[in-house]
């Protein structure tokens, strides 16, 4: 299997916060932002390994500011890291200012997806080769992230995340 650049799994879907999409204050349901995510996030890991793939979990979401109606917002989601059968995404939301156009990033979330067969069961996917350097960044926490998910699902014991040792070892 052909290892993947992380520049080729980008995936980038631009909304505008209509008033359905808002609450009573104005701003975008939580709820309808995580949706928005895992769709991106599911095309991005789609990318990286032509195939079905489904939502395994939503590591971590911050909503960091409140995304006002009539907002114009991009979101964009790239593989940082590809396991076995799982692939770390990250996405990125922007806020698009309707007066100069600047975007400002507003909220963020890691999402895991898997790879699955005709069957639904998981099947491997393609190396990641991280390039930039937020890339590499993103792509050497996955591990830790993943080590972590695993402990706290007692998966894993603490003695064997060889990764977030480093971290208090080094």
């Amino acid at each position: 299997m052909k290892p993947r650049n992380a520049s080729e799994t980008l995936a980038i879907t631009t909304k505008v916060v209509l008033p359905n999409d808002t609450n009573t204050l104005g701003n975008l349901f939580g709820g309808q932002l995580l949706a928005w995510m895992d769709e991106i996030a599911s095309v991005s890991a789609h990318r990286h390994c032509r195939r079905v793939v489904v939502t395994a979990n939503v590591n971590n979401v911050s909503f960091n500011s409140p995304i006002n109606h009539a907002s114009i917002v991009t979101l964009e989601a790239k593989v940082s890291r590809a396991f076995n059968s799982s692939m770390e995404i990250f996405v990125d939301v922007f806020v698009e200012d309707n007066i100069t156009g600047k975007r400002s990033k507003s909220n963020e979330a890691i999402y895991t997806f898997v790879a699955v067969d005709q069957h639904g069961g998981p099947i491997q996917v393609p190396e990641l080769v991280p390039e930039t350097e937020e890339e590499i960044e993103r792509f050497e926490g996955a591990l830790r992230r993943k080590q972590l998910a695993l402990i706290l699902a007692k998966k894993m014991t603490p003695k064997d995340a060889t990764e977030l040792r480093k971290l208090f070892t080094d």
